[in-house]
């Protein structure tokens, strides 16, 4: 049976962020919680909303008391009175035929005051007419979303930083590995011809050692450079929230010298807009959520005013049953007297306000400096890029020359492998300037909150 090579799939930048934005773990925590906070929102305004609860019990007395209300009557029998219960002959009255009538007190049939066994169902319907804390927690709702929907851009801005950084990284090393083969492929055809030359007597068995020197030399900055690139592929897969068992591949190209050096000078003279930075309005938020906090703390001094309505169900009724079964009404708490425990907790209310203020402050200084800070490590940056990437030609130049040298027996072997060594670690230097260069710029779109595709959803 033919096993199938799973086929890789291409992405490009844009793809691998739109795939971030639907896979990457630290987002769907974050839109989850969104969710927790619109949650949120409406409990705080159900709670100023009417609540209808019903309660419903059982009841057993082992022992039911009654009550039974003496009467008196007419017999002709006479009944001796009984002084503790008061039952017996009170009065009597001898009639015209000399027969005697006598009135009697005689116990009553006893009454039940209660069931034995019975079931009851209350519904009750409450409602808030008026509440200081209710009110103030209403109006720190937008707050609230403003602060969830901030930590969201954040975690998004993180996440296109983490993901494109990853990417420029990858398409460093799969361009490292190309001229690195191309430039093995360049060193074993010549080894050959040097090792044809040194059979026919034309060059010593040490010129063909150093050169296998060099080709094992490029050898190992390519397995290297392998390991590197399975390990970022790897961390990218993770990024994107993809299986590791999946193959994928980059679609885009480096970016162009012109590209890169344009877009860096357009950041650098980019003007920042504090107000755009995500984490001056994450401090905005808290500033302002001190202050509703502070107001809540006010709010305790006020009265909370509610209604009620309650309606009483049982199943079997005593024949004595003097509660209502229809009963509304208002409840009142009215906060008189605390030892000075409301105004300790408005005074630790009012100091964290003024700390949030001063934190607004720091961080606005924090953030401007921070502003021509990275710009101008991307300009540091950019000049660096700009010179190894002039190195980097003059190296490969000067390389190929003495390769040609060497072939003709102008160079020595130690020439060509000092050229050679010169060429990789002009190389290495020449793509981690780019890397570095692409890196700084990243930092500064975050903080410029300019990243690509940050509102993608």
């Amino acid at each position: 049976m033919l096993s199938v090579a799973q086929e890789a799939e291409k992405i490009s930048l844009d793809q691998a962020i739109k795939m971030a934005f639907q896979n990457n773990t630290n987002i769907l925590n974050s839109q989850l919680d969104l969710k927790i906070t619109q949650k949120k929102i409406w409990e705080i305004a159900a709670k100023g909303l009417p609540h209808v609860d019903v309660k419903s019990g059982y009841q057993h007395l082992f022992v039911v008391p009654t009550i039974n209300f003496p009467g008196t009557q007419l017999s002709k029998t006479q009944v001796p009175l009984d002084l503790n219960t008061g039952l017996g002959t009170i009065s009597q009255l001898q009639l015209s035929t000399g027969e005697n009538i006598y009135l009697n007190n005689v116990a009553g049939t006893p009454i039940a005051l209660g069931l034995k066994d019975n079931i009851s169902t209350d519904i009750t319907v409450s409602q808030l007419i008026f509440s200081g804390s209710y009110f103030a927690a209403l109006q720190a709702t937008k707050t609230y979303t403003d602060l969830a929907k901030q930590n969201d851009e954040k975690t998004r801005l993180d996440v296109v930083e983490t993901v494109v950084n990853t990417y420029h990284m990858l398409q460093l090393g799969e361009e490292s590995r190309k001229i690195l083969a191309q430039n093995l492929e360049n060193i074993n055809k010549t080894l050959n011809e040097v090792t044809e030359m040194n059979k026919q007597g034309f060059l010593e068995k040490t010129d063909v050692d150093q050169l296998e020197v060099t080709a094992n030399t490029v050898k190992n900055a390519m397995n290297q450079i392998e390991s590197n690139l399975d390990l970022g592929y790897r961390l990218l897969k993770i990024q994107l929230g993809i299986q590791d068992t999946a193959k994928v591949e980059l679609s885009d190209e480096i970016e162009s010298s012109d590209s890169l050096t344009k877009s860096s000078l357009q950041l650098i003279g980019e003007q920042f807009n504090i107000n755009q930075n995500v984490d001056y309005q994450l401090i905005q938020s808290s500033e302002k959520f001190a202050k509703l906090d502070l107001n809540l703390s006010k709010a305790s001094f006020l009265p909370t005013i509610s209604a009620f309505y309650n309606h009483n169900e049982q199943l079997n009724t005593a024949a004595f049953n003097f509660a209502p079964k229809d009963l509304i009404g208002i409840n009142l708490n009215l906060p008189i007297f605390s030892s000075g425990e409301r105004l300790a907790i408005v005074a630790q209310k009012n100091m964290a306000f003024k700390k949030s203020q001063n934190t607004r402050e720091f961080v606005s200084k924090s953030l401007m400096m921070q502003a021509t800070q990275y710009q101008n490590d991307v300009k540091l940056k950019l000049e660096r890029y700009l010179n190894q990437k002039k190195s980097k030609e003059l190296s490969d130049e000067i390389y190929q020359r003495i390769m040609e040298k060497y072939k003709q027996g102008m160079s020595s072997s130690m020439d060509l492998m000092t050229s050679q060594g010169q060429y990789l670690n002009n190389l290495t230097a020449y793509y981690q300037s780019i890397y570095d260069l692409q890196v700084s710029k990243s930092k500064l779109e975050k903080l410029f909150n300019i990243s690509q595709n940050t509102s993608t959803k």
